[in-house]
């Protein structure tokens, strides 16, 4: 079994909690891996090495400068009243919303949903803003958001 159910995830209250609750429709969309299942996707995608965003090796895709191409601040449309993500990361990631992604906030804790309900549910995921990186299934954009309130644009080798 590669994913845990909502109810075992440890965060869960960050999509259910009172103040930005989820609809029963995107919450059956947010799948947490177990730790075994993300640490496997972390050493795939994201460091070999390095058990969060803070410590990444330079020889990792994300902990190399070049990788990221611009820097937008996120926090502000966080605490706003509008549930868009910023316009520049919008414009950079145009997948299709079916398209899955893994919201990594670190080796142990990675959650796959689509790109559809991360742009709903993103202030959610943000609850933890301690270096989350979201990539896409085969896909090269990559978003870093960090806990200063901006995101990192980049590409992923």
């Amino acid at each position: 079994m590669n994913h845990l159910s909502l109810d075992e995830y440890p965060r869960k209250w960050i999509f259910t909690h009172a103040s930005m609750p989820l609809p029963e429709g995107i919450l059956a969309s947010i799948k947490p891996f177990t730790q075994a299942r993300s640490s496997q996707l972390w050493r795939e995608h994201i460091s070999a090495m390095s058990p969060d965003a803070d410590r990444l090796a330079s020889d990792d895709w994300a902990g190399k400068e070049e990788s990221w191409k611009e820097s937008v601040l996120w926090q502000e449309a966080w605490e706003s009243d509008e549930p868009e993500l910023p316009e520049e990361v919008l414009a950079f990631i145009t997948w299709e919303d079916n398209t899955p992604v893994y919201f990594c906030y670190e080796k142990y804790n990675v959650i796959e949903t689509t790109w559809g309900v991360f742009k709903q549910a993103w202030k959610n995921f943000l609850f933890f803003d301690d270096g989350p990186i979201l990539i896409g299934r085969r896909k090269k954009e990559a978003l870093w958001f960090d806990s200063e309130g901006y995101v990192q644009l980049g590409l992923r080798e």
